[in-house]
């Protein structure tokens, strides 16, 4: 298969989940040697569960279909430009490269979607220290290095 017809997958994927009533125009596949591994799509109605976006699904199937967490050398085809909770979730798999179809401004003007508001506030340094606040922190640093004698696997 090529770049379109993976796309078409994901597209097919958004399709399915919009007439199914599970969520927003959002699927993705994820790809491997040129194979589809994994297929999601917006869930977070049918779920009713907020991180259920199109990205997530496709990395929770790739996963589960090839038995690990690393997509170290796959592709993710997706309808929509990746939030930043999606983003986090692409670079902790490991996947080497994102397509997309519709891009932030789309996201929003065409279907109200508020992704923007996300990459507004990331980029703004004083609503961050507003919103997130440290505490307990040698409470968790114990906890680090618990985990780090215990030997514990790095990711």
């Amino acid at each position: 298969m090529m770049k379109k017809e993976f796309m078409a997958a994901a597209i097919e994927e958004a399709r399915k989940g919009i007439h199914n009533g599970h969520g927003g125009p959002f699927g993705a596949v994820i790809v491997k040697e040129n194979q589809i591994v994994g297929r999601g799509h917006n869930e977070v109605i049918h779920n009713q569960d907020p991180t259920c976006h199109g990205e997530m699904m496709a990395i929770h199937d790739a996963c589960k279909n090839l038995g690990t967490f690393d997509l170290n050398g796959c592709e993710l085809y997706t309808t929509g430009y990746p939030c930043p909770m999606c983003f986090g979730a692409i670079l902790w798999a490991n996947i080497a490269h994102v397509y997309y179809g519709c891009n932030v401004i789309d996201t929003e003007e065409k279907i109200g979607f508020r992704d923007n508001a996300f990459y507004e506030m990331l980029d703004d340094d004083k609503k961050m220290k507003a919103f997130c606040e440290e505490l307990s922190r040698e409470e968790c640093l114990a906890l680090y290095e618990e985990y780090a004698k215990i030997g514990g696997e790095k990711y």
